[in-house]
């Protein structure tokens, strides 16, 4: 079952956005203190596609990601999401906008003694305006079986009433995944998804997250220092150096020294054991 159901508009409808890509970003620029850590950064993503960033810490990749919803306010330029400016939003016009664009955080931002239903409850809370209490309590049975179906397509069900420091970090970032689904993104910004998790339960989260935007025409932007899912799972792979975009490429054009440049010899050597 499909979390988010895309209308496709009437071809006799007009609709003014959409040639407008998701995602566009021109001249964006980041400093913190002295630091200048974005450095005139334009981006196009096309919708329902998969951007990986890729870089080395301190690149810049986090940074970008926050940025764009305004998790961290920019210095100067633009950024456009789903047609909207967001450096221009306010209060609740800038509320409205985020409860499109789904974020998983590198270390899940859960409420630990809440169980997994509730923490996916609170992905609704962009779309409706009732205090974090009211959902725990007494939110609308429709809200709790979608809820749940976002849990199903994670594949954690079962553990719904469970509260979530009781889950593994694999589970608990297909917690975070499905609260992002609640919100039915338009746009998925994964910040480090699997960072924190061990190969097995990261290469599960990864194909966990692909195939759902992929299925649901979500259009998806994930940071990874893990080269193989950045090939995997993206159609296309920035590699930002210094706060530039040094490599641009789609995924089947790219050659080990593309991305072996973004990285210590050491650290190629450890994620390739």
């Amino acid at each position: 079952m499909s979390v988010v159901a895309h209308v496709q508009p009437s071809p006799t409808c007009e609709n003014p956005t959409s040639e407008k890509p998701p995602i566009l970003i021109e001249g964006l620029r980041k400093s913190f203190g002295p630091n200048l850590i974005l450095k005139d950064i334009s981006l196009k993503v096309s919708g329902g596609s998969a951007v990986a960033l890729v870089g080395s810490n301190g690149s810049g990749k986090s940074t970008l990601l926050r940025c764009m919803v305004r998790l961290i306010e920019p210095d100067s330029g633009t950024i456009h999401l789903l047609g909207k400016n967001v450096r221009s939003l306010r209060g609740a016009a800038l509320r409205k906008l985020r409860s499109r664009v789904g974020f998983v955080f590198q270390k899940h931002n859960l409420v630990p003694r809440l169980s997994a239903l509730t923490n996916v409850l609170h992905g609704a809370q962009g779309t409706h305006s009732f205090p974090r209490v009211w959902f725990q309590c007494i939110a609308p049975q429709a809200l709790r079986e979608r809820a749940l179906v976002c849990l199903n397509e994670v594949g954690l069900a079962d553990f719904a009433s469970r509260p979530v420091d009781k889950l593994s970090g694999g589970q608990s970032q297909r917690v975070a995944i499905a609260r992002a689904l609640m919100q039915e993104p338009e746009i998925i910004l994964a910040d480090e998804p699997v960072a924190s998790l061990d190969p097995e339960a990261g290469e599960q989260i990864m194909e966990l997250l692909a195939r759902l935007a992929r299925e649901n025409g979500i259009s998806l932007i994930f940071s990874t220092h893990h080269l193989e899912h950045a090939i995997e799972y993206s159609e296309r792979v920035i590699g930002l150096r210094k706060g530039v975009f040094e490599l641009d490429k789609p995924n089947t054009e790219l050659t080990t020294s593309d991305l072996r440049s973004f990285y210590e010899p050491s650290r190629i050597s450890n994620e390739s054991e």
